[in-house]
């Protein structure tokens, strides 16, 4: 087991050290060294042939046989869904480039998940449900054809980019501000919105399917898993989203999405336990790294939170966020050590983020050893007042505090170290909630030059060390309903004083 150490000397008015965790071996898939080549399956590499039931095929020889490799070799391989199978590993050489058809005929609505909820959605390009010893490997490409998939708002588009894209069929809203690339996703977006997303039939929902993106791999109560080496670009929705699953190790990896693809987050690791992510590139177009739990009530009733994570040595170029915990996290993350990791250019970098009737408990964070470089809004942010569509602001219901029930977030035990940020537009961002305010956060060793400085609301045993700033605005911290704070070697970078307002 590895030792992850605790926040070195709290101070006297420090709650407490925030405790270490034991973080265990995270167990890999082995597999005997057999290979089943897809080409001997009759697959073509030529782009037009569909390889869906010879890939398929080999995967069940693979599998039946006691396990292997399924090889896919260069060239560019149309195929439908892929479904895995236990003790297979699916590897795709350099060269490959998996194509996953655009005929929405090849995926059929199934039960599945997103955003947190148990749903109807379309069978993910790359799935696998109840699962041991699986991997992806190889420096092949796996593309999921998104653009077939997913809406794209103006906003988003240069008038140029905006002009083509609706000039090349789909349809617009009422407003003119989002694209579909088909009347029935924009019409499926009205029927699932006039029913709050409550769909309780699949027949009820199939004229709508094209709306029900899917996540690009799917992996649902799967043990020992391992993705290493290939490229998953342009998914549907959400590129990679392991779910309750364990032993999970993605390494080597990249993950891309177009910066403006709606969803389009990175890696959703949910409910998961024993993971490690290292060595691996993403460039997309939601959150990048993101640990998840489980939405509300369905959340709760869950149970599972994710814990005993390791992320390290990874590259983020564009994202909402570069690390983001949440904000479906009802289910709780635990025990999450992030290290020697580089965000260059995100909208936020170090992101925790939840709301009033989430509930869930994040603690025992530990992240250290980040560097970022133009960070668009907040290099660091923890905020209890997160909403889709809504400014994250702490005034938000600020004379209405409810009391504390299952349905109340939590924050607590989070250790943040060796940081340094150059240009952003806030340096850290702290805002939990008047009834259960965010606990014991440690800052230390943090170099940051922003726009604006740290501003802290509605927060208990904040620390403060080393930290060096250079801000524009007049005051270097500002701090509201805040209890316990301890601030030690707090300066500017150019030697001035630093100026405290509090609230």
């Amino acid at each position: 087991m590895q030792r992850i150490n605790n926040c070195e000397n709290p101070g006297t008015n420090f709650k407490s050290k925030i405790q270490h965790f034991d973080m265990p071996e995270v167990q890999l898939p082995v597999f005997p060294n057999k290979d089943f080549i897809i080409t001997n399956y009759g697959a073509v590499g030529n782009g037009i042939h569909m390889n869906t039931e010879a890939i398929s095929r080999a995967i069940n020889d693979c599998s039946s046989s006691g396990g292997g490799r399924v090889v896919i070799p260069p060239g560019i391989w149309l195929t439908g869904p892929i479904t895995l199978k236990s003790n297979v590993n699916l590897h795709v050489e350099k060269g490959a480039l998996v194509l996953f058809t655009k005929d929405f005929s090849h995926y059929p609505i199934v039960m599945s998940h997103y955003e947190g909820l148990r749903t109807w959605r379309c069978l993910s390009p790359i799935n696998g449900e109840n699962l041991e010893n699986i991997a992806i490997t190889g420096e092949g490409i796996f593309d999921g054809q998104g653009e077939a998939w997913r809406p794209v708002k103006k906003v988003k588009m240069t008038e140029a980019q905006w002009e083509k894209l609706i000039n090349s069929g789909g349809a617009l809203n009422e407003q003119g501000t989002i694209w579909w690339p088909t009347k029935e996703a924009l019409e499926g977006e009205r029927f699932f919105k006039a029913n709050r997303g409550k769909v309780l039939s699949k027949e009820e929902c199939e004229p709508y399917k094209v709306f029900m993106r899917p996540n690009l791999l799917s992996l649902v109560n799967c043990r020992k898993v391992l993705l290493d080496g290939p490229t998953f670009q342009n998914s549907p929705a959400w590129n990679l989203h392991p779910l309750l699953c364990e032993h999970v190790t993605i390494r080597n990896v990249t993950v891309r999405n177009p910066w403006y693809s709606q969803n389009g987050d990175g890696l959703d690791l949910e409910s998961c336990r024993n993971a490690q992510i290292y060595n691996s590139a993403f460039d997309v177009g939601d959150d990048a790294i993101c640990m998840k739990s489980g939405k509300d009530e369905e959340g709760r009733k869950r149970g599972r939170p994710t814990e005993n994570v390791r992320i390290y040595g990874c590259t983020v170029y564009h994202g909402h966020g570069g690390f983001v915990v949440g904000s479906e996290m009802s289910g709780g993350v635990r025990n999450v050590y992030i290290s020697d990791c580089t965000f260059i250019g995100t909208d936020t970098g170090i992101r925790f983020k939840s709301t009033r009737g989430r509930g869930g408990v994040v603690e025992n964070i530990y992240i250290e050893n980040i560097l970022m470089k133009d960070i668009q809004r907040e290099a660091i942010i923890l905020t209890m007042h997160y909403s889709v569509g809504k400014a994250e602001s702490s005034k938000e219901e600020e004379n209405q505090v409810p009391p504390v029930t299952d349905e109340t977030p939590e924050f607590r035990n989070i250790s943040i170290s060796n940081i340094v940020c150059i240009n952003a537009e806030r340096a850290v961002h702290i805002m939990g909630l008047p009834e259960l305010p965010i606990n014991n956060i440690c800052f230390d060793n943090i170099l940051i030059t922003a726009e604006k400085g740290i501003e802290c609301s509605d927060a208990t045993y904040l620390k403060l060390n080393n930290i060096k700033l250079r801000v524009k605005e007049e005051y270097d911290l500002t701090f509201r309903n805040c209890s316990n704070v301890e601030t030690l070697n707090v300066e500017n970078i150019d030697g001035t004083e630093v100026k405290v307002r509090n609230c």
